[in-house]
């Protein structure tokens, strides 16, 4: 809980150019994500399944930024959509 405090103070102190750089590094992540899920050859509802979640995280992230929510609404986001991502791409290669 005090790394996630942390992190969430620095973000919201230089909340402008954190976004940015945030938006093309989870964007990149949930890009391998939705290539990994669409590469192989799991059951078509589970597939669907993953790539919507992935795409609405990585969406919802990019929203929050432009609609300039508050900076902890938008870093529980950013910290969700790349969870959700990279444990979607190591559950998946495993």
């Amino acid at each position: 809980m005090r790394l996630y405090n942390q992190l969430l103070s620095e973000f919201k102190r230089e909340q402008t150019g954190y976004s940015t750089i945030a938006i093309i590094g989870q964007s990149c992540i949930g890009s391998v994500a939705a290539m990994v899920v669409l590469m192989n050859h799991i059951p078509a509802g589970i597939k669907l399944t993953l790539l919507f979640l992935v795409t609405i995280l990585c969406m919802a992230y990019n929203g929050a930024v432009l609609a300039r929510l508050s900076a902890k609404a938008t870093f529980n986001l950013l910290v969700m959509s790349v969870l959700f991502s990279i444990l979607t791409i190591v559950g998946i290669l495993i």
